[in-house]
């Protein structure tokens, strides 16, 4: 199940309260097995965040130091517009393309996304209640002054934005409101709000992209985690053409979809026949896909550029590390660029005109925004990350480290080393973190928690266990059904490597997760009862029968592929013996758990269910529970007190710094 998804189920919501229905009596039951409080929260006041009194090595600032979000730039190429958590919750912003200051848009309790236009004058934004997901459409001017519905929040389920028309008159969506279950296509009158079904789903239909006189949708299906079937949908009488539905599934969407100007075609990236997702064009006369540029790395990030739209800008991922590429659709050219700065980028162009926006993320950056002018090859930087007041000179780049699996598989992480350790060893302590997913890739993004536990004197190991996206397709179906054992067991693998390695100090090695890398965490300290010293599990699932009987309807076509269907004898019996829950009762290490109740998308009673199973073992356990947020910690106040609580609980049973813990 791929809890990393935009998409949840009514039939989460309808558990997500305080307490679930079916455990009504939760607090007092755990607290009268445990000393009060059961769980903590950041209404507690036992502890106090921010920086009145702090040193600058405090973990606020490692927090604090941030940058842009999500960055675009309007389609005439004079604004960019991005999102940032200046103000404690997601806002979004629009500033000039040549800088200055920038202009505040939103003032509500947080944006969920953002797209221009087609004119520039206006953006369409989502947002939800406290992380539920269940977001409503607004369209905004891009001064700022008039706002206005378009589409109230869905009462019966979830949205996922598809697209503007050319012309800015309609656009096009997915969404669960017809019966709570199947995504379905809709197109919307920007004007009215009127909203019309034009296809009716089955689990996860999506747009991913409107033609220019919006006349057709590039639509996908959703197989598997790692994989879609790819059509094209006649927008007047709802029939749906087929583009690719390979018998070995493949990506086609992931990295987006790009229309040519003239609507006879589009460009995206695939992985069709072949390990890594390759520049490809779909020609709608001739029906056929062709390969434009391949690589022995995934191709990301596909925009549309230059003054007559001929350019194609795009990344290439190796190890995580991203470069810039443009190819020519004149003459077929390929060049790679060597501007901007080494870290995670993300593409923003304006079709037309020689502007491009860059999104860079790094070790050392928490997000910068720079324009790039395509013509003369000129770089400016728009926006800085505010370093709240820590030189990005002490923060650390992470080394690639490759090491073979018992089975022969080569796996890979990142492993950020402290530049001074306070053990007294002379080897620092180690902390397994372990990304959501499943398929998803540790990448060299900006993490202030990571930063200031290495700072510490913590190294930190990013692993990429199989299953991970960015390293070919083979190695993301490794997990599959009775095979997601062997990426658990890959952390032991890891763990046995850096022993042998040397550079770190392997008996106090923690492991940490969220969402499905808290699933890992749970898996991995029931199974492996010896391996870690402490675990650190945010809004995971303890139950896969349970977790899987109340999936998304987006994702129950991939959870099929990746863990069976829990409909059938074989995989409830296989999910019965080998989930968390049923293990439990052998994790003897102290564990900090935390869960959002808003979550949408893995129900708080399955974290619950943990918690009472390990505090039955005796062993210490806290449990911090966040009643205004969802899916993670999107507002500013939230993550300062629990990754405060986090690094407390980390460096008290690693035996690094002092703590108030204790």
């Amino acid at each position: 199940m791929k809890i990393l998804s935009l998409i949840a189920t009514a039939a989460v919501l309808a558990t997500t309260s305080a307490c679930s229905p079916q455990q009504p009596n939760l607090e007092k039951e755990v607290s009268g097995e445990v000393s009060s409080p059961d769980f903590i929260s950041p209404q507690d006041e036992s502890i106090r965040v921010g920086l009145a009194g702090e040193t600058p090595a405090d973990i606020a600032r490692y927090l604090l130091a941030r940058g842009a979000g999500s960055t675009s730039i309007s389609p005439d190429g004079t604004l960019v517009a991005y999102n940032s958590t200046s103000t404690g919750q997601p806002q979004l912003y629009v500033i000039s393309k040549s800088g200055g200051a920038a202009r505040q848009l939103t003032f509500g309790n947080g944006i969920t996304f953002f797209r221009w236009s087609p004119n520039g004058k206006a953006l369409i934004y989502g947002a939800d209640n406290n992380g539920n997901e269940q977001e409503g459409y607004y369209i905004i001017t891009a001064d700022g002054l008039s706002e206005r519905e378009l589409l109230p929040a869905a009462k019966n389920g979830f949205r996922v934005f598809g697209g503007f028309s050319g012309d800015g008159n309609v656009i096009a969506y997915a969404s669960t409101e017809r019966n709570g279950l199947d995504f379905d296509l809709y197109v919307a009158d920007t004007d009215t709000g009127t909203s019309r079904l034009i296809y009716e789903g089955k689990y996860g239909f999506f747009v991913n992209a409107v033609s220019p006189d919006g006349s057709k949708l590039v639509v996908s299906e959703t197989v598997g985690e790692d994989a879609d079937n790819l059509y094209l949908l006649d927008v007047s009488n709802g029939e749906l053409a087929t583009i690719s539905k390979p018998e070995s599934r493949a990506n086609h969407t992931g990295e987006g979809v790009v229309w040519q100007k003239g609507g006879t075609e589009f460009y995206f990236a695939t992985n069709k026949d072949r390990e890594f997702t390759a520049l490809s064009k779909y020609n709608l006369d001739s029906e056929q896909i062709e390969t434009l540029y391949e690589t022995n790395a995934d191709i990301e990030g596909i925009t549309l550029c230059g003054t007559n739209s001929d350019l194609i800008a795009f990344t290439k991922n190796e190890d995580g590390f991203d470069s810039l590429y443009t190819y020519s659709l004149l003459d077929g050219k390929t060049s790679v660029s060597s501007i901007v700065p080494q870290g995670v980028y993300s593409l923003s162009c304006a079709a037309g005109t020689d502007d491009m926006i860059v999104r860079i993320t790094a070790w050392n950056r928490p997000s910068d925004v720079f324009h790039v002018n395509l013509q003369t090859h000129e770089l400016a930087k728009l926006y800085a990350s505010n370093y709240a007041g820590l030189s990005a000179d002490n923060f650390v780049k992470p080394i690639s480290v490759r090491m073979p699996a018992r089975d022969g598989v080569m796996l890979q992480g990142l492993l950020y080393m402290p530049k001074s350790s306070l053990a007294d060893t002379g080897l620092p302590p180690v902390i397994f973190e372990v990304h959501g997913g499943p398929t998803a890739q540790a990448r060299p993004s900006y993490n202030g928690p990571l930063q200031y536990l290495v700072g510490n004197g913590i190294a930190v190991f990013q692993t990429n266990v199989r299953g991970s996206t960015g390293f070919g397709r083979t190695y993301t179906k490794l997990d599959d059904k009775e095979k997601r054992l062997d990426s658990v067991r890959d952390l032991i693998d890891m763990l046995a490597y850096l022993k042998t390695d040397g550079r770190v100090d392997t008996a106090r090695a923690a492991v940490s997760g969220g969402s499905y890398g808290g699933y890992v965490v749970n898996a991995v300290l029931a199974a492996y009862p010896d391996a870690f010293a402490a675990g650190v599990s945010r809004y995971s699932v303890a139950d896969w029968v349970t977790a899987l009987e109340v999936a998304s309807p987006a994702l129950k076509a991939s959870d099929i592929i990746e863990y069976g269907d829990i409909n059938d004898p074989y995989w409830r019996a296989f999910y019965t013996k080998n989930s968390p829950i049923r293990q439990a009762d052998q994790i003897k290490v102290p564990v900090l758990f935390s869960h959002g109740v808003m979550d949408p998308r893995i129900d708080i009673s399955e974290t619950e269910t943990m918690v009472r199973a390990v505090r039955a073992n005796g062993v210490d356990v806290t449990y911090i529970r966040i009643p205004d947020e969802g899916h993670g910690w999107r507002k500013t106040k939230n993550r300062l007190y629990y990754y405060k609580r986090q690094a407390e609980f980390l460096e008290k049973h690693l035996g690094i710094g002092p703590n108030i813990l204790e």
